[in-house]
């Protein structure tokens, strides 16, 4: 939408064409429970269930605008898979 750096400022309408946004995350999470009761009087119907939004944690490191040399990405990190041995007993 806006992007300003030192004196160069660059107004969108309404978003910048070719700038990006380089975010790194931070983890994922589970926000407040929710709890969802559901009740017809006069027929012994009460239904109780909660729900639990996931969530991802992002720290924004830098907006680069269009036209701009950008470094490179940090590389992922790739988790080995953890081997399972079975003894077949």
């Amino acid at each position: 939408m806006f992007i300003a750096d030192g004196d160069k400022v660059t107004v969108g309408t309404p978003t910048v064409e070719g700038a990006k946004v380089i975010a790194t995350s931070q983890g994922e999470g589970k926000g407040k429970k929710i709890i969802v009761f559901k009740y017809k009087p006069k027929v012994r119907y009460r239904r109780k269930t909660g729900h639990r939004q996931f969530h991802t944690k992002l720290v924004i490191d830098k907006i680069v605008g269009p036209g701009t040399v950008q470094a490179e990405p940090p590389k992922k990190v790739r988790r080995r898979k953890k081997e399972v041995i079975t003894d077949g007993a």
